[in-house]
């Protein structure tokens, strides 16, 4: 596949994993509300109600916001593709390709603590797995990144989260 087209799928995988967690979300939380207490400490289990606790225009208005990042980086890793220098960049697309990458392991761990099909996990093993690890292959393999850039964005992988809690408020605020 050509790597253009392989770099523009990030924001069509994106948006097809989200919509599986846009239309699962709320009602999985309201059905395993006190399953999520009975596993998790009452402390992390009111901080993930809360955080979640959102209708699904909410989170959808959410994952706009996330999306908008998504489809920057995107633009930016094709730009640095095309050796353009406008905004041709390849670490944001890189510690986002991580963030998606590693998130496929978050729904696989949340499946196996509650036992059951969580929102997200069916699109991040069958879809997100598999693109991610591709694209992070061929970003390898044609020498946009090594191994020392993806050590150089991992720590900025963590700073990945403030932006979602950002996108929680705002979504929690306009929809």
């Amino acid at each position: 596949m050509d790597l253009h087209t392989l770099i523009w799928l990030f924001p069509v995988v994106f948006v097809f994993h989200d919509f599986e967690e846009i239309i699962m979300m709320e009602k999985w939380l309201v059905r395993n509300r006190a399953t999520i207490y009975e596993k998790l400490p009452p402390k992390l289990a009111g901080r993930v109600i809360r955080q979640f606790s959102l209708s699904t225009a909410q989170f959808a208005a959410a994952v706009l916001v996330i999306f908008l990042f998504v489809s920057l980086s995107t633009f930016m890793a094709s730009q640095y593709v095309n050796g353009g220098a406008f905004l041709g960049n390849i670490y944001m697309f890189t510690v986002l390709q991580l963030v998606f990458f590693i998130h496929v392991f978050t729904h696989v761990g949340q499946s196996i603590l509650f036992r059951s099909v969580t929102p997200g996990v069916i699109t991040s093993v069958l879809f997100v797995l598999p693109y991610s690890a591709l694209m992070l292959h061929e970003l390898l393999q044609n020498d946009l990144i090594t191994w020392h850039t993806i050590i150089i964005c991992l720590p900025f992988v963590l700073l990945i989260l403030p932006i979602v809690l950002l996108a929680h408020w705002i979504g929690k605020r306009t929809a």
